[in-house]
């Protein structure tokens, strides 16, 4: 849902910088801060600066980890048909968060705002299938990838199209503020003489709707999404063979919350290694597609 990937090599480079390998901690550089806090506050700079990073301990301190999600993502974290919120992501969390003593705490969010929900401190992270991008590596302090994904369309099993190149022209629905928003708008299709038209749906889920109804021509979304609808799920759609871009997906975390970072991305190798991420890999997909490093 959610998501861009890195094509540029430069931009690649520049998220490698920001990434760790397991166990490790990425290097940050905390941002001068040049206005006057208030009397007895401490800046984020001075935190680090200082080795102060509490952000693991307070999440140990209050017993819970607040997750932030959507819950409309299936398969990644979506609220099911007896209204609980399940998924691939949320399987993956609650053992992380058992393996570190605490609670997960699941919080539905907007995606359009989920970047001031987790600055403002109203979710400790960002864990539903979110893709990688440049913006997102500015804003936040991400896990390393631990999902390839890639973009691509789906029509209705008797739809008449067979390509990309026939979607010129047609009505095509994404999600509402995603990164399949901003790939397929960037596209040649949007700036061709006869360009597709955009209709933004507040989930991925409402964009299927619309086209079980007829109402859209394609749906624009990830591959995870569209081949989990169509072989768990039994939607009668087809995946056409050329789609725009991959994309990898990782966890976001506030830029100064190294520890907290490096706490879940080292059980996260832990779970590689000792084959329970790849568990619950298979529970939902069939086989083990995580690509985190184990942990030596």
């Amino acid at each position: 849902m959610k998501k861009i990937r890195f094509m540029a090599a430069a931009a690649a480079a520049a998220m490698a910088m920001t990434f760790a390998a397991c166990g490790g901690a990425s290097e940050q550089t905390a941002p001068e801060d040049t206005a006057a806090p208030a009397e007895g506050a401490e800046t984020v700079g001075e935190s680090a600066a200082e080795g102060t990073d509490d952000s693991l301990q307070k999440v140990k301190d209050s017993g819970k980890l607040i997750l932030g999600l959507d819950a409309t993502f299936e398969p990644m974290g979506y609220t099911n048909e007896n209204d609980e919120i399940v998924g691939f992501d949320i399987d993956v969390a609650e053992e992380v968060c058992a393996r570190m003593g605490v609670e997960l705490v699941k919080e539905p969010i907007d995606w359009d705002t989920k970047e001031q929900d987790l600055a403002v401190g109203r979710i400790d992270c960002i864990w539903n299938g979110m893709s990688i991008n440049p913006s997102r590596a500015e804003q936040m302090n991400l896990s390393d990838p631990y999902m390839k994904n890639a973009m691509v369309f789906v029509v209705p099993a008797s739809s008449e199209v067979a390509s990309m190149s026939d979607l010129t022209g047609k009505n095509i629905a994404v999600q509402n503020g995603s990164s399949a928003q901003e790939i397929l708008e960037a596209s040649e299709l949007c700036t061709s003489e006869t360009p597709v038209t955009v209709t933004a749906m507040a989930t991925n889920v409402e964009a299927l709707q619309q086209l079980e109804l007829g109402l859209v021509d394609a749906v624009f979304l990830d591959s995870v999404v569209a081949n989990y609808q169509i072989t768990s799920a039994g939607k009668d759609y087809k995946v056409l063979p050329d789609g725009l871009e991959e994309e990898e997906y990782a966890i976001g975390f506030r830029k100064e919350d190294q520890a907290l970072r490096d706490e879940v991305q080292k059980i996260l190798c832990e779970m590689k290694a000792d084959g329970k991420l790849g568990e619950i890999s298979t529970k939902w997909f069939g086989s083990d597609i995580t690509t985190v490093e184990a942990a030596q």
